[in-house]
C-alpha cells in the first residue's frame, strides 16, 4: 500500500559561482575583420610559452657553436681568469684601453661557480652559463609575445611565438656569452612596456622602458641604445594614449619631457655599480661606455674598428637571410606594408577615426616598426661589420615579420571579399591560415636546415676539444698509473668522473697555430694544461696571458686578480703583431690544426702538420667543411643523403700529439709514479 506521507526538503542556499572576467578581444593595435565573434586564435599562455621556448634554448645552449672569437677572447677568458686565474687577455681588458666591461663579466660568475660547488668541473660551468643566459632570453622572448598578444593583436602574438622559437638567428644570439646578446634581452624587455602607447597617465611605461634601454646599453653595449629612439620621439612629441587640446599642449609637452628627463636621471643611475666596479678592476678611473664610444668613433684615422676587417653595405642583408631566411624581406615590408593597409584596409587600423587631438593607431604602429629600420641604417653606414652587432635587433626582426605576415593576411582577405562580394565566405575560408601556415613552417624547415648545417659542417672545434678532456687526457693518466684502468666492458654511462687534477704532472702545452681564432676557451681545457699559440701567417695581434694569481677569489677588498690592473707591454690598439707571444712549435705536446687533403695548401709559417706523421700522430680528426671548394647551397644549409652531401668537400679538423714529446713525458711519470714521488 503506497504511503501517503509527503517530504519536505530545504535546500541550503549555495553562494553564486564568482563569474569569470572575459578577456577583451580587439582591444590592440591591429583588428581583426573577419570572424570578430569567433572564439580567439589559440596562443601559449606565459607558462606555456616558456616551457616551450626553453626547450629550444637551452638545447641551443648545449649545442649551438660559438661564431665569434670576441665571445671567447673578450669574455669567456676573463671569466675564466676571475673563476680560475689565469686566461688569455686582450688589449680591450687592460686598464690602458678598458673597452670591455668587468661588471657585465661579473654577472656570470655565479652560475659559473655554482658547478664547481657541486664538484662537476669546469666544462658543466661552461654549460651553465649558456643554460643561465637561455632561461634569460626564454623570459624576455615569452614576455614579449603575451605583451604583444594584449597590444596588437593575437594572430600576431602567435605568428612571433613561432618565428622566434624557430629562428635560426635566436638559437645562436639567446646563449651567446656577449654584451649584444645582454642588450637584446634588455632591448626586448623594454620594448614589451614601450609597446603601451605613452600616456601622461601611465609613468611605469616611461620608467621601466628607460631604466631597461639604458641597461642594455650601459651594462652591454652603448650603441644599443639607438633602438630606443622611436620611444624617445614618441615620449616626447606623440600624444600616444592622451587626447589633448589645443590650449593644454604647452603644458602637456612641459609634463611629458620632465618626466622623461627625470626617468633619464634614474636609469644614469645604473652607472655608480659599472663605474665603481670597472673602476676598482682596472685599478683607475673608467667609464667603459665611454671608452667604446670614444674608440669607435673618436679613435682617429690610424686606430678603430676599422682595423679588424670591412665589409660591403649589403653585408647584413646577406647574414639575417642566412639567419632568418624569409624573415628578412617580411620584416623590411613592415613600414611600406602598413602603408598599404592604411590605403586598403584601413578599418584594420581601428573601427573608428582618430581625432584631431589623439594619435592614429597608424603613428603608433608604425613607431614600433621603426627601430629595426633605423638600427639597420645605422649599422650599415658602418665599414665594420659582425654578425653579433644585429644580436640587439633579433628579436625585433621576428616582430616586424609577424606584424607584415598579418598585414598581407589582411590584403588577401580584402581581395577574397572583393572577388567572392561575400564576407561571410571569407570568414569560412581556410586559404588564409593555410597561407600563414605555410609561411611559419617553412621558415622554420628553413631555420631547422640552418641550424643542422652550423652543427654538422662546424662542430669540430668544440669535439675536438672534449676529445682531449674526455679520451686523451684520461689515456695519459691510465698508462702512467695516475688512473686505474677501466675494468673490461664498462658500459661509457658507467665510467666513473675522473679527477685530472694528476695531470699538471705532465706539464703539458697545447698549441694552435692558423686555428686560434676557432679556440673556445679555457672552460672547455681542464687545469695544468697551458694553451699557447705558435706562428702562423696571421700577421696581427694575439691575445696574451693574464699574469697568473692563485689566490681564490674574494670580495675582501674588492679584488684579487692583479692581472686585470697591468697592461702586458706589447698590447696595442693598432693590431700590431708581437712575436713574444709566441712559442717554438718544437716545444708543443699538443696541437689543434686544420687539413684540406682534397686541396692542401701548404707554407713554411702554415706546414701540413697533420701529414707529418714522423712528428705528429693523429689522436683525433673530425670532418670539417671546406667552404670554398663546396656547393653555396649545401655549404649553407644540411640535409640528409649523399645527393646532398656529395655537392661538400671537407677536411679533418685535428687534435695532434708530438710523439717524441708526449712519450718521453709518458715514461718520465711512470717512473715518479713507480718510484711513489707522484
Amino acid at each position: 500500500m503506497a504511503s501517503n506521507v509527503q517530504t519536505l526538503r530545504l535546500r541550503r542556499k549555495e553562494d553564486p559561482k564568482p563569474s569569470v572576467p572575459s578577456v577583451a578581444r580587439h582591444s590592440g593595435i591591429l583588428q581583426d575583420q573577419l570572424r570578430r565573434s569567433a572564439r580567439k586564435p589559440w596562443n601559449p599562455d606565459f607558462s606555456t610559452a616558456v616551457r616551450i621556448l626553453l626547450l629550444i634554448r637551452v638545447a641551443a645552449a648545449m649545442y649551438t657553436n660559438i661564431q665569434d672569437c670576441d665571445e671567447v677572447f673578450n669574455f669567456w677568458e676573463p671569466l675564466h681568469y676571475i673563476d680560475h686565474g689565469h686566461g688569455f687577455q686582450t688589449w680591450e681588458v687592460t686598464p690602458m684601453y678598458a673597452i670591455r666591461s668587468w661588471t657585465y663579466v661579473l654577472l656570470h660568475l655565479i652560475p659559473a661557480r655554482l658547478p664547481l660547488t657541486l664538484n662537476l668541473g669546469k666544462r658543466p660551468a661552461f654549460f651553465a652559463v649558456r643554460i643561465t643566459l637561455a632561461v634569460v632570453s626564454t623570459l624576455c622572448e615569452a614576455k614579449l609575445c603575451r605583451t604583444v598578444v594584449e597590444k596588437v593583436n593575437e594572430r600576431v602574438g602567435r605568428y612571433l611565438f613561432f618565428m622566434l622559437l624557430f629562428s635560426a638567428g635566436m638559437w645562436n644570439a639567446a646563449p651567446a656569452l656577449l654584451p649584444s646578446s645582454f642588450a637584446m634581452y634588455a632591448t626586448t624587455i623594454a620594448f614589451t612596456y614601450s609597446l603601451e602607447p605613452s600616456s601622461v597617465k601611465n609613468k611605469r611605461r616611461t620608467l621601466f622602458a628607460t631604466i631597461l634601454f639604458a641597461t642594455g646599453a650601459i651594462v652591454g653595449w652603448p650603441f644599443a641604445l639607438a633602438l630606443s629612439l622611436p620611444f624617445v620621439f614618441e615620449e616626447l612629441l606623440i600624444f600616444g594614449g592622451d587626447r589633448v587640446d589645443p590650449s593644454s599642449r604647452t603644458s602637456w609637452m612641459i609634463s611629458r619631457w620632465k618626466r622623461l628627463f627625470v626617468a633619464g636621471l634614474i636609469s644614469a643611475l645604473i652607472f655608480v655599480p659599472v663605474i665603481a666596479i670597472d673602476s676598482v678592476a682596472y685599478g683607475g678611473w673608467n667609464i667603459v661606455p665611454w671608452n667604446i664610444v670614444r674608440y669607435n668613433l673618436f679613435g682617429g684615422s690610424e686606430r678603430g674598428p676599422g682595423l679588424y676587417g670591412t665589409a660591403p653595405w649589403y653585408f647584413y642583408i646577406l647574414n639575417l637571410l642566412l639567419n632568418f631566411n624569409v624573415l628578412v624581406p617580411l620584416a623590411f615590408i613592415s613600414l611600406p606594408g602598413l602603408a598599404v593597409t592604411y590605403r586598403i584596409d584601413r578599418k584594420r587600423l581601428g573601427m573608428s577615426k582618430p581625432g584631431p587631438d589623439q594619435s592614429s593607431p597608424f603613428t603608433l604602429l608604425a613607431l614600433r616598426l621603426a627601430p629595426l629600420y633605423v638600427w639597420t641604417a645605422i649599422l650599415t653606414a658602418q665599414a665594420h661589420k659582425e654578425e653579433r652587432f644585429m644580436f640587439p635587433a633579433y628579436p625585433l626582426i621576428c616582430f616586424n615579420a609577424a606584424v607584415a605576415l598579418y598585414l598581407i593576411r589582411g590584403w588577401m582577405e580584402v581581395a577574397y571579399i572583393s572577388a567572392t562580394k561575400s564576407s561571410y565566405r571569407a570568414s569560412r575560408s581556410i586559404i588564409f591560415g593555410a597561407i600563414t601556415c605555410t609561411v611559419i613552417a617553412g621558415t622554420g624547415l628553413i631555420s631547422l636546415s640552418r641550424v643542422l648545417a652550423l652543427w654538422h659542417y662546424y662542430h669540430a672545434p668544440l669535439s675536438i676539444f672534449n676529445h682531449l678532456e674526455a679520451d686523451e687526457l684520461p689515456r695519459l693518466l691510465n698508462v702512467t698509473g695516475l688512473l686505474p684502468p677501466l675494468l673490461p666492458g664498462t658500459e661509457e654511462n658507467d665510467r666513473p668522473s675522473i679527477d685530472l687534477a694528476p695531470i699538471r704532472a705532465f706539464d703539458l702545452r697545447l698549441c694552435l697555430g692558423k686555428e686560434w681564432y676557432r679556440f673556445p676557451g679555457h672552460y672547455l681545457i681542464p687545469n695544468g694544461v697551458t694553451v699557447d699559440f705558435v706562428k702562423s701567417e696571421f700577421g696581427g695581434l694575439l691575445p696574451a696571458h693574464f699574469e697568473e694569481s692563485h689566490a681564490k677569489l674574494t670580495f675582501n677588498g674588492w679584488w684579487d686578480r692583479p692581472g686585470s690592473r697591468i697592461t702586458p707591454a706589447s698590447l696595442n690598439d693598432l693590431n700590431k703583431e708581437a712575436p713574444e707571444f709566441y712559442v717554438p712549435i718544437e716545444s708543443c705536446d699538443y696541437l689543434v690544426d686544420l687539413d684540406f687533403p682534397e686541396h692542401p695548401v701548404s707554407s713554411l709559417l702554415e706546414p701540413r702538420y697533420a701529414v707529418d706523421n714522423e712528428t705528429w700522430e693523429r689522436v683525433s680528426c673530425l670532418p670539417f667543411l671546406d667552404a670554398s671548394h663546396s656547393s653555396l647551397l649545401t655549404r649553407t644549409f644540411w640535409l640528409p643523403g649523399s645527393w646532398w652531401q656529395d655537392k661538400n668537400e671537407f677536411g679533418d679538423y685535428c687534435l695532434l700529439k708530438n710523439r717524441e714529446k708526449v712519450h718521453k713525458k709518458e715514461v718520465e711519470v711512470a717512473a715518479r709514479v713507480h718510484e711513489g714521488k707522484l
